[in-house]
């Protein structure tokens, strides 16, 4: 009954009980049943498995829900660029495709960010898609940081990525995508010249 009165989460609901991640499907007197998703299946993905837990594990482990108040996850995706491309334009192409595919998202998550505010006094947070960009040895690295629907993770990062490709390859005299090198440099040969008592020693 503590489970069902305390507002841990309700059924429909998408949680994580200790190491066990699934959506809620049944809540009891002594036990809440899950859709389990994850372990062995990439993402977000149900495996199939049905998982029963005893209601008292909310007591002994942290309760995570990603659906309850704010039914939204941040993500991230980085695309490695090649040095020599154009990085204004490299930004240009990620920032208009984050428009495209999750900008939808971005209005939901501000109207569900308001009350949240209000709610549990926490600071405004940026729901808008944003590009950031980093370099290291390797390549100019940009991240783009974005709110997504907490049960189409994977599709849309995958999404992302399909138009970010479609766009670097429209425009692949400007802008080129990075991948790990292995320079291997060509080295003179080394000659040693024995001494008349070293070759007699052979």
């Amino acid at each position: 009954m503590a489970v069902i009165f305390g507002g841990f989460y309700r059924v429909g609901d998408r949680v994580q009980l200790g190491e066990i991640r699934g959506d809620v499907i049944d809540i009891g007197i002594l036990r809440t049943t899950l859709m389990q998703i994850g372990d062995w299946v990439n993402a977000d993905q149900y495996n199939g498995r049905i998982v029963r837990v005893a209601n008292s594990f909310v007591f002994k482990e942290p309760v995570f829900n990603y659906s309850s108040d704010f039914p939204f996850l941040w993500d991230e995706i980085m695309v490695p660029i090649k040095y020599g491309s154009d990085h204004h334009l490299a930004r240009q192409m990620i920032e208009r495709v984050a428009e495209e595919v999750v900008g939808e998202y971005a209005q939901g998550a501000q109207h569900a960010w308001g009350p949240m505010t209000k709610k549990y006094l926490i600071e405004p947070a940026s729901v808008q898609p944003t590009v950031t960009m980093s370099v290291n040895s390797n390549w100019i690295e940009f991240t783009l940081r974005y709110v997504t629907d907490y049960k189409l993770r994977r599709s849309t990062k995958d999404s992302l990525f399909r138009r970010i490709l479609e766009e670097l390859d429209r425009n692949a005299d400007h802008v080129g995508i990075a991948a790990a090198t292995l320079n291997i440099e060509k080295h003179a040969p080394i000659k040693v010249r024995l001494t008349r008592t070293q070759a007699k020693a052979q």
